[in-house]
């Protein structure tokens, strides 16, 4: 009988500041092995269940491959077993079995089962005579790559015969007719061709270590499968170089030391602190496979997105980024929805119904309580990160890292306090809030210099009062009691709890503003368009659709280039002239009120309820608003 799996305190005490030791993060990998091990048992007693599932492909003869390969060289098919491009693939067959989620007919999928064993004999060396399923004229192999029977049909889905013999695989179709030819291959050494693209690899360092990158499997999306997408030359050479360029950025924050007067609590270098394990850190080769970002979305762009799932440890779907330091972030970010998924599967941290109402400050649209915990959790990673570059030109040259930590401290505090007061946290989930919150407020103490602060502080109450001005509405009797108080002076209404529109109501939308509060030298669309990784469309195994839905066009950020470079009386009068025409539009609101306030420093209340004064000045222009931010401010106003 085995005994239960018991994390020693410290490691979780460690992984709940944000960051990890080895042992740590190493007791995570083993409880994902110990999940992995027990899914796929589940996956064989319903495959024994019910046979046909399987279609040509025999259960007995997939198995014994893998238990003949882990005899021969142990350890090797495990290793397969427990990685992620197994792990995806064994949560896509059971959700199918579940009736969970939707895919090819059921054979393909649960026979990607005879695949894996291929791989296992071909690691081990040792004999197979499988069927296998090809995927328009292709049969995926995991971790090695995409073998192509030439003349295959190109639609539709086919069993193939496949014998591997001394590290050599032999693949023919089983149905006659289909134009198919044989094609012998030997995957762990056959170099590219137009029948065989092997997986590409990115190393690490000189010690061999290397993280796949993988655009053949096709379940390496989140969820449900989809065709391969080769890499161009050109785009490989970039990822190459990329990834090169970001590890040894990786390598460097490591070993540096930043930001004086760090205590341990903050998670920073002081005396008796592992700079290996504070949050931000990420030792590349905890990385197993980067996923390039499998084409286009409908509305728009995905530079900047990236994606992760539980199912898959150590993986992530990552758009091309500008340079090696986005992408160093991203891996960081992705990493710790990593991390956390990984203490999920071992811990409940929190109950909750996934009602989508609350305020995450990276994202445009309303998420649950156990989204905003991993926003939190990645957004320690990442305010981390930034903190090990203040101060570094070469990682750093635009000298955004200070403005990043300090936006991305702020928001991630918000957040924390969120799962404080309106979470139903578990014991460990209260641990891990407590470390995270105690880590954000050691960084709050630290200094920062000035102008970023500012501008930091005004992105988030920029992001925050115009998310408000777009997903919440007052109650009907108190919108119309603010609306007499500013027309006939009767007294304001008590605040109630305002009502979350419904999702058919909402429109994406772009923080356009934080983009210019990032890069201030941003003076047109275009500039703030190429800014916007001040914002974030990132999420635990969910990306938001980046679409300009929402976006204020080219006139309105005139406005918005004056309240950022500082001149706030000449951006509300802008304001002011763009709502003639739009009096309603929650970008121009959230601008002006941003530009009052600045001037009015005693209505900064204004913008804890931005939607109260959307009401009071709803359907009216903006001749209105001056009197009705005075009143709303008013010491009286119970706002």
């Amino acid at each position: 009988m085995h005994a239960p799996i018991r994390m020693p305190g410290h490691w979780f005490d460690e992984l709940a500041t944000g960051g990890g030791s080895v042992e740590a993060i190493g007791f995570l990998a083993q409880g994902e092995r110990s999940r992995r091990l027990l899914l796929i048992g589940e996956l064989l007693a319903r495959l024994e269940e019910r046979p046909t599932l399987l279609g040509p492909a025999d259960l007995g003869a997939i198995w014994g491959t893998v238990e003949r390969a882990e005899a021969r060289k142990p350890g090797s098919a495990e290793e397969l077993l427990i990685g992620p491009q197994v792990g995806s693939w064994l949560a896509h067959i059971l959700r199918r079995l579940h009736g969970a989620s939707v895919g090819p007919p059921l054979w393909v999928d649960a026979g990607h089962l005879a695949a894996v064993a291929l791989v296992a004999a071909l690691r081990a060396g040792t004999d197979a005579d499988l069927v296998v399923p090809a995927r328009e004229g292709a049969v995926s192999l995991p971790t090695l790559g995409l073998a192509r029977l030439p003349g295959a049909p190109l639609l539709g889905f086919q069993p193939v015969h496949a014998r591997v013999r001394e590290g050599e695989l032999h693949l023919a179709a089983t149905v006659r007719g289909t134009g198919a030819t044989a094609l012998t291959v030997r995957p762990l050494t056959a170099p590219q061709s137009a029948v065989w693209w092997p997986t590409h690899r990115l190393p690490v360092g000189p010690g061999g270590t290397e993280v796949a990158l993988d655009d053949t499997d096709p379940y390496r999306d989140l969820d449900r499968p989809i065709p391969p997408r080769r890499l161009t030359p050109h785009e490989l050479a970039t990822w190459q170089r990329l990834f090169t360029d970001a590890v040894a950025l990786l390598d460097a924050g490591r070993t540096s030391v930043s930001g004086s007067g760090a205590t341990p609590d903050s998670g920073g270098t002081g005396p008796g602190t592992d700079t290996d394990t504070r949050p931000g850190t990420l030792r590349p080769e905890e990385i197993r496979r980067i996923v390039p970002w499998p084409g286009r979305l409908p509305n728009g762009p995905v530079e900047g997105l990236s994606a992760s799932t539980a199912d898959a440890f150590g993986s992530m779907v990552v758009a091309e980024p500008p340079n090696a330091a986005a992408l160093a972030e991203t891996m960081v970010h992705e990493f710790q929805h990593s991390k956390l998924g990984a203490l999920l599967h071992l811990f409940a941290m929190l109950d909750d119904d996934r009602t989508e109402e609350h305020y995450a400050p990276w994202r445009p649209d309303p998420r649950h309580l156990p989204g905003l915990l991993h926003g939190a959790y990645a957004f320690v990673g990442v305010a981390g990160f930034w903190r090990d570059r203040i101060g570094d030109r070469a990682a750093d040259p635009l000298d955004l890292a200070p403005f990043r930590f300090a936006l991305r401290r702020i928001q991630t505090r918000t957040v924390l306090r969120t799962l404080a007061t309106r979470a139903a946290l578990t014991g460990p989930g209260r641990r891990l809030v407590a470390g995270l919150t105690r880590t954000v407020d050691g960084w709050l103490r630290e200094p920062v210099g000035g102008p970023a602060v500012a501008r930091a502080r005004a992105a988030a109450a920029g992001h925050r009062a115009e998310w408000r001005l777009r997903h919440l509405r007052c109650a009907d009797e108190e919108r119309a009691g603010l609306a007499a108080a500013v027309r006939s002076g009767t007294p304001l209404p008590p605040p109630r709890p305002p009502r979350l529109l419904p999702a058919a109501e909402r429109a994406h939308w772009q923080d356009v503003r934080g983009a210019l509060y990032l890069r201030p030298d941003a003076t047109d669309a275009t500039d703030a368009t190429d800014a916007t990784d001040a914002t974030d469309a990132t999420g635990a195994a969910d990306a938001t659709d980046p679409a300009t839905d929402g976006a204020p066009d080219p006139a309105a950020l005139h406005a918005d280039v004056l309240l950022v470079h500082g001149e706030p009386a000449s951006a509300r009068e802008a304001y002011l002239e763009q709502g003639a025409a739009a009096p309603g539009d929650p970008h121009l609101l959230a601008g002006w009120l941003l530009a009052h306030t600045a001037l009015h420093p005693g209505h900064r209340r204004l913008l804890a309820r931005p939607e109260r004064f959307a009401a009071a000045v709803e359907g009216e222009g903006p001749e209105v608003w001056e009197r009705a931010a005075h009143r709303l401010a008013a010491p009286e106003s119970p706002a």
